[in-house]
């Protein structure tokens, strides 16, 4: 793969969270994943539809959901993007009604690109930080005994 197959692959990562994430545009998700797209999250589901079901349940509960994309790495057919999210927790998550409260959450994507579309992504995220964020979870860290 040349450099500006890499960099193109890497447009596609940034505009995917800029245009479906922040800027809330659902008809983006058909432009930016594959149909039969797969994760690594089995609550998430596999294929694009599944992707659109979780993108609403997480615009319904954050609708100010931002992903500020910090570092894109590109090589062969994968992009990893280190990014954090913020967002408002204004509506039912997770069985957690709306708490009003702001969070930040810290992750990775790493996806890879075929014809201009995500077929495959690995998330790695904070998720017991969301849940503490939420107060679901107690603030204070694990013993380290």
């Amino acid at each position: 793969m040349t450099n500006d197959s890499v960099e193109t692959m890497k447009a596609i990562a940034r505009r995917f969270f800029e245009e479906v994430w922040n800027q809330g545009n659902e008809e983006a998700i058909d432009a930016y994943l594959a149909a039969e797209t797969v994760g690594n999250s089995p609550s998430f589901g596999t294929g694009r539809e599944a992707f659109r079901d979780q993108w609403r349940t997480w615009r319904a509960a954050f609708p100010d959901i931002h992903f500020a994309v910090e570092d894109l790495v590109g090589e062969g057919d994968k992009v990893v993007t280190r990014w954090t999210m913020t967002g408002t927790h204004r509506g039912a998550f997770w069985g957690i009604p709306a708490t009003g409260r702001r969070v930040t959450v810290t992750g990775m994507s790493l996806d890879r690109i075929a014809d201009g579309r995500i077929v495959s992504g690995f998330d790695a995220w904070d998720e017991l930080g969301l849940r503490r964020q939420l107060g679901t979870l107690p603030d204070e860290g694990l013993s380290r005994h």
